[in-house]
């Protein structure tokens, strides 16, 4: 089997069989937010934003992944990041930084206009629901 990678593309190439159509996977895209506690926000005074960023953008790519945006805020939530992460880097990364204690965040999957598109305009199969 070969795997080509494409930022946030993986092709995986079946070698030796009947197939010959390339099976693309987009790979998922996360919005992590989350909310500095008092240790987490004296840190990010002493170093300052742009290494957080770093710091993240490094951490993506060690996890197989890329760090899309970062962005600070001020209300319900303190920063925001858009990631592309294979989806068990992804759970991994959130329990990691979510133990840490400097903050408290929050994973949430992002679905594609195609995706939500082929969801709602496809039909389930037939189905008994319980009680008829």
């Amino acid at each position: 089997m070969t795997v080509a990678f494409d930022q946030s593309t993986w092709i995986i190439y079946k070698e030796n069989c009947n197939i010959s159509i390339p099976q693309a996977h987009v790979m998922p895209k996360y919005m992590y937010s989350g909310n500095y506690t008092k240790e987490g926000a004296s840190g990010l005074l002493q170093e300052g934003g742009k290494a957080r960023k770093e710091e993240a953008e490094r951490i993506m790519e060690a996890m197989g992944g890329t760090l899309e945006s970062y962005y600070w805020s001020y209300g319900e939530m303190d920063f925001f990041m858009i990631i592309d992460l294979p989806e068990s880097m992804a759970v991994k990364f959130s329990l990691h930084v979510g133990s840490s204690g400097v903050f408290n965040g929050k994973l949430t999957p992002l679905i594609t206009v195609d995706d939500m598109e082929d969801a709602t305009s496809t039909d389930l199969p037939s189905m008994r629901l319980p009680g008829q």
